[in-house]
């Protein structure tokens, strides 16, 4: 009885506040829409924002004009026609008792990119972190002014904003902008290759938080759905005076809730650094793809646009436990939430994940400077789900074992024309086990698209593990020049 009246109050209250906005008489439309800004084709494009109630509003943009009218609460909303991608600049004009333009408007593919410091890192300097590699040349390189870049500054709200309070404005994407605003480089690398391959202009919305887990990020029609997670739904609505930003739903508040409804073609997801160390007492990492499946399921659910791609990156590998100070309980824990990272793409629809186990030369450092191939990872997932482009975009993923005698033999999904060593040594990072349960370094040999894991010693196997360390850098591909995915063929994790 409490919730329900607590959840009655927080909807009088966002009630209040739309008819406080538009008590001031004037046409205003989400911070979202803006100059330079990229509208999403093949999509019947939302285009909102508030009014007198009452008022007639009429928004036209590239030869076509809807009109609707202010509902009780001052809220509007229309719907464009599907639109044709175009870089030829357009002007939206908005006309109520006051007319609203926006200028040099493209049309072709918007995605959101959101997640912690992985994700917020630029391509040149940041404080405490190194720049990306070649990061010089890349910010030279950096002039694509049909890349358009908006970006969300941090901020936290105890419930659902109707607008975003801290932005940086659309820019067409070029060396200063791309320094000015710190722009994230995973989500640049991948929006440069998608224009680029596709040919079409290409939005980047980056809303991306440092030292974050994902629970601020997830609202809380998310977690309703999750019955293990259900009572994280409410937390916002106790939140109040300086709150921390672990505390769920918070960031998802101030720094999603603003932008549902805007047009987009899918997300790209990085972070999960911070619930694997959160974890360190309670394993908290052990329901890590429920908080997946009620972040993914949540934002699809508010932006109605149903089952959108949404892509993540596999953390890379670190001493989290073999460092100076240990952040986790044991040096298997990262290779348990790679785990756990894999299963929640396998559960969750229209989903992919980028392996970075190869993209780390520095393994005390918890920000990889590689983030050309994040993103050229990201934009394969993308153009091979996505787009329907003929290529592969997934190293190889464990898929069954049967015994042969003292040999375990491996079969594999996404072998893409065959199994192999990168680097022509032989496979490292396999471990095998007998019915003692105790696991010895292995030998793993590639044959006809299968692998026979073997040890001197283990007559009857078991088991075999596979990058089952925090610092393992495998050397086992596919031919597409793709990792292989860490994982293990005993008791999964729970």
């Amino acid at each position: 009885m409490q919730n329900s009246c607590l959840r009655v109050v927080l909807f009088l209250t966002s009630v209040l506040s739309c008819f406080q906005l538009s008590a001031h008489a004037e046409l205003k439309l989400p911070a979202i829409f803006g100059d330079n800004m990229v509208l999403q084709q093949q999509m019947r494009v939302p285009v909102w924002g508030w009014d007198q109630p009452g008022a007639e509003v009429s928004v036209t943009f590239s030869g076509q004009t809807k009109t609707t009218h202010a509902d009780a609460t001052g809220k509007w909303l229309v719907r464009l026609g599907k639109m044709k991608a175009s870089v030829t600049p357009q002007t939206l004009v908005v006309k109520s008792a006051e007319t609203k333009s926006f200028t040099n408007i493209l049309i072709g593919e918007v995605w959101l990119c959101s997640g912690q410091s992985n994700m917020e890192k630029p391509i040149g300097e940041q404080p405490g972190q190194k720049p990306v590699l070649n990061y010089e040349a890349e910010l030279a390189a950096g002039n694509y002014p049909q890349i358009r870049l908006f970006k969300v500054e941090r901020i936290l709200a105890a419930k659902p904003l109707l607008d975003l309070e801290k932005f940086d404005g659309w820019r067409a994407c070029d060396s200063q902008a791309l320094d000015d605003i710190k722009f994230s480089a995973a989500a640049y690398f991948f929006g440069r290759e998608i224009h680029t391959n596709l040919n079409v202009p290409v939005g980047l919305i980056e809303s991306s938080w440092g030292g974050t887990k994902i629970e601020p990020w997830t609202p809380p029609v998310g977690f309703e759905e999750i019955p293990a997670l259900a009572a994280l739904a409410e937390t916002n609505i106790v939140a109040s005076g300086k709150m921390p930003n672990t505390t769920p739903t918070v960031i998802y508040n101030a720094m999603i809730a603003p932008l549902a409804g805007f047009g987009i073609r899918g997300a790209l997801w990085y972070q999960g650094e911070s619930n694997l160390m959160g974890g360190t007492n309670d394993y908290d990492y052990y329901n890590y793809a429920d908080k997946m499946a009620a972040l993914v399921g949540g934002w699809r659910k508010l932006w109605d646009e149903g089952n959108f791609p949404f892509y993540f990156v596999q953390i890379a590998p670190f001493k989290y436990f073999s460092g100076k100070t240990p952040r986790v309980p044991a040096a298997t824990a990262l290779p348990e939430f790679w785990v756990i990272q894999s299963q929640a793409a396998q559960r969750l629809k229209n989903t992919g994940m980028a392996v970075t186990t190869d993209l780390v030369n520095n393994l005390d450092d918890i920000h990889p400077r590689d983030k050309q191939s994040v993103g050229h990872r990201l934009a394969l997932l993308a153009r091979n789900k996505t787009y329907g482009q003929n290529l592969v975009s997934s190293g190889p993923t464990f898929r069954k074992m049967k015994t042969k005698g003292d040999k375990i033999v491996l079969f594999f999904n996404h072998e893409d024309g065959g199994l192999i060593s990168k680097d022509n040594q032989p496979l490292t990072w396999f471990t095998i086990a007998g019915a003692d349960g105790k696991f010895v370094p292995a030998e793993a040999k590639i044959g006809n698209g299968i692998l026979e894991v073997s040890a001197a010693g283990i007559t009857n196997p078991v088991a075999v593990r596979f990058a089952w360390d925090e610092t393992a850098q495998p050397n086992f591909y596919n031919t597409a020049g793709l990792p292989a995915e860490p994982f293990r063929t005993d008791e999964p994790v729970k």
